[in-house]
């Protein structure tokens, strides 16, 4: 059964090097450079033209969504470096897309692996989740090879999904399940719980 009560309100979550807080309209600034970041919009495909009134709405309204949650991803002294989202909530199949962004320059740190796992352990234990897929261009390897780092299996790709400078471009597939082996990063929540491993 899925605990939609551990979606909304968005918590807290610690890991070793970052700590994961609710994703707000506190964060808009930070969002819409990403959003006007030519690297990040190839990356994830993104040819939507936001307004700055439509991104300010969405942020508000994300907060008390119980069919997702969505984190700003900070380093301890409170610098954003991305934000990671699980939405798409199928509660029959007990499924949940994710995705994640980071911000120009931080790839390669880790974070992104570090982030993922983080959400995943919430997905699983708190949320009480079967599964959480994702898609990937092939243009991306660096975020495929995170994303396993992080427990995620191939499961398929889908030929010719995004037309980008005039080449087409797969989107390579790929899910967890609760029962596949995770790595394990502590983290906490913001109840004080104490750090847990998976």
């Amino acid at each position: 059964m899925v605990e939609s009560s551990a979606l909304s309100p968005v918590p807290t979550l610690r890991t070793p090097r970052l700590v994961l807080v609710p994703l707000g309209p506190e964060h808009l600034e930070d969002v819409w450079a990403g959003l006007h970041d030519e690297e990040s919009n190839r990356l994830t495909g993104t040819r939507t033209v936001f307004t700055r009134e439509v991104v300010a709405a969405h942020l508000e309204r994300i907060g008390p969504a119980d069919d997702r949650a969505d984190w700003a991803i900070t380093l301890p002294d409170g610098t954003y470096v991305g934000e990671v989202v699980l939405n798409e909530l199928d509660e029959d199949d007990r499924c949940m897309n994710v995705r994640i962004a980071l911000v120009p320059g931080m790839p390669g740190r880790g974070y992104g692996t570090e982030a993922m796992v983080a959400v995943l352990d919430h997905a699983f234990d708190a949320v009480g989740l079967h599964r959480v897929e994702l898609s990937v261009f092939d243009f991306n390897p660096r975020a495929q090879r995170s994303y396993e780092k992080a427990g995620f299996v191939v499961e398929g790709r889908q030929r010719d999904r995004l037309r980008w400078d005039g080449r087409w471009h797969d989107s390579i597939l790929m899910a967890v399940l609760a029962t596949d082996p995770r790595p394990g990063i502590a983290r906490s929540s913001d109840d004080d719980a104490p750090p847990m491993t998976a």
